[in-house]
């Protein structure tokens, strides 16, 4: 018998038609639900990812579910500390809010993981298909100590995951996941699988609370965009990719005659795609709104669970880069919020400059959304108005800890209502003032054995070389370091605000290359010179 990952092979191959070959996913289900075979667990921030059928399974599921209990019932203080709550009684009271997106065996997956919660006596909130920030919101909605997500977000269609979100709804640190990973490790091998019966969960309606959560926290000015629908300008095209965002513009927006929504059917094979927000994901979003003859114009793509967002307006596509400086000089100048903005280090410094200018503070951090949590939590001394990072994530002022592409969605709303400007017509007049920037990324693979601390090591000392004031030829031309962050890889900011940021992958034997320039012309050389960095040490 062929083994899962090649069954998985065939399933994603062009050759394979859903009305003659869904014998071969009914396979895969099968042994999901039915394999014993153990898998190594690796949990990290964004949870624990692995294939449907020879990694995810029932049986491995079970395991990670009584580890996550395991955790709660032996956590030291520090640890009950990061979780959020005072120890497991509290738990136990509070409950765990479990759902899933939408592909294969999302239901039986949560089942199998809630049912550990539900035997050690805590409650469980069930909200079926759920986008990733509605966890977020309806663990603090409901007063719920946690959540599990059963999501591996963009992955493709034969990976399945599972996420963790202690009590203030954002993403678990290392120092939560790094105990589940070594709890699940631990009784992996000696596991005996129990069969679940009917769960005693509460079902609850996660939308419901979404919304609820956006007009309590009044970030949203809800009358501003439905007045501004109401005057019939607007074609607003949302592609859903067949992701668990499918139905809540609709719902959010009271069904406006302007929505046109594509691809929210079932199928969480996702059409054969990569379900990414990506720009060739975006075509369908640009053919509709191409023919569209309204003034105001846009729309959006989002991933499988709902915390990636990218947009288009009818002229071009706006990618997190620029929305994100987008969203915050609305913010600052329009909105008039005080605060801070926060964006991860591998993110375009448009913003940096445009918050310089209106004298606001930006903090910047490693990749990892988590990093977010000091000016997102609700009791931040200094609030961020935007966090974004440039993998199409965002949240904003009192919004959740968490990504939120339908936070983004609204926000884009709120702005075409407030201005009178598509995002494009806002994105050029930011450019008019502010100057251009023209950011990328690539990589490139090295030796193998330069796999974890050897590769890390060697990016590193990049910084021994490019110190501020020193000399670095870009081309034909010679700049001058301005400034050197070692947050996360080495970032390398020159005096004319271009910039350049190498970082090791942890797992692969890669080096990726993050740039941005002031000249589009600079782009290769600007690759050539971060790559001739890492190979002068």
């Amino acid at each position: 018998m062929e083994n899962i990952t090649q069954i998985w092979k065939k399933i994603q191959s062009p050759e394979f038609n859903p009305a003659t070959d869904m014998n071969l996913v009914e396979t895969v289900k099968q042994v999901a639900l039915t394999s014993q075979e153990p898998a190594k667990v690796s949990f990290g921030t964004s949870g624990w990812r692995g294939e449907i059928g020879s990694e995810f399974t029932l049986r491995n599921l079970q395991v990670v579910g009584a580890a996550i209990v395991r955790l709660y019932k032996e956590a030291t203080p520090e640890l009950f500390a990061a979780l959020g709550v005072k120890d497991f009684a509290e738990l136990q009271k509070r409950g765990v809010v479990v759902g899933h997106d939408n592909r294969l065996l999302g239901h039986e997956f949560c089942e199998v993981v809630a049912d550990q919660f539900a035997k050690a006596g805590v409650k469980v909130y069930y909200g079926g298909e759920m986008p990733t920030p509605e966890f977020s919101a309806a663990i603090e909605m409901l007063g719920a100590a946690c959540s599990i997500n059963m999501t591996p977000s963009h992955n493709p269609s034969h990976y399945n995951g599972i996420k963790f979100n202690p009590a203030d709804g954002g993403p678990a640190g290392p120092e939560i996941t790094n105990v589940i990973t070594k709890l699940s490790n631990e009784m992996m091998a000696t596991w005996k699988f129990e069969p679940v019966s009917k769960v005693d969960w509460e079902i609850i309606d996660s939308l419901k609370i979404y919304k609820e959560f956006l007009v309590k926290q009044g970030t949203i000015k809800f009358d501003r965009i439905k007045e501004f629908i109401k005057k019939g300008r607007l074609t607003l095209v949302c592609d859903h990719v067949h992701g668990s965002t499918r139905r809540r513009p609709a719902a959010l927006l009271d069904n406006p005659e302007c929505l046109i929504t594509l691809r929210n059917e079932d199928d969480s094979l996702f059409g054969g795609i990569a379900p990414e927000p990506s720009s060739k994901n975006l075509e369908k979003v640009r053919k509709v709104l191409d023919e569209s003859k309204s003034w105001f114009r846009l729309g959006a793509i989002f991933d499988p669970d709902g915390d990636r967002i990218r947009f288009y307006d009818g002229t071009r596509e706006i990618d997190m880069n620029q929305f994100g400086a987008i969203a915050f000089h609305y913010m600052a100048t329009w909105r008039k919020e005080q605060g801070c903005v926060a964006k991860s280090v591998a993110t375009s410094n448009f913003v940096n400059i445009i918050a310089e200018k209106l004298g606001v503070p930006v903090m910047e951090t490693p990749v990892g959304f988590k990093n977010f949590r000091p000016w997102l939590s609700r009791n931040a001394k200094q609030k961020a108005l935007v966090a974004f990072e440039e993998s199409d994530g965002i949240s904003g002022l009192n919004n959740t800890l968490e990504k939120d592409a339908q936070f983004g969605l609204l926000i884009a709303l709120e702005i075409l209502a407030t201005t009178g400007k598509n995002l494009g017509e806002y994105l050029d007049a930011l450019y008019e003032e502010y100057g251009r920037f023209y950011p990328t990324r690539s990589g490139f693979e090295v030796d193998k054995s330069l796999v974890g601390e050897p590769l890390k090591a060697k990016v590193n000392a990049i910084a021994d070389i490019a110190k501020p004031g020193a000399k670095v030829m870009v081309g034909s031309n010679e700049k001058t370091v301005k400034q050197l962050l070692t947050l996360d890889g080495v970032k390398v900011i020159f005096d004319d605000d271009s910039w350049m940021l190498v970082r090791p992958s942890g797992t692969e034997p890669k080096v990726r290359i993050y740039t941005e320039c002031r000249n589009p012309d600079e782009k290769d050389p600007m690759f050539e010179a971060a790559k001739a960095l890492f190979f002068k040490n």
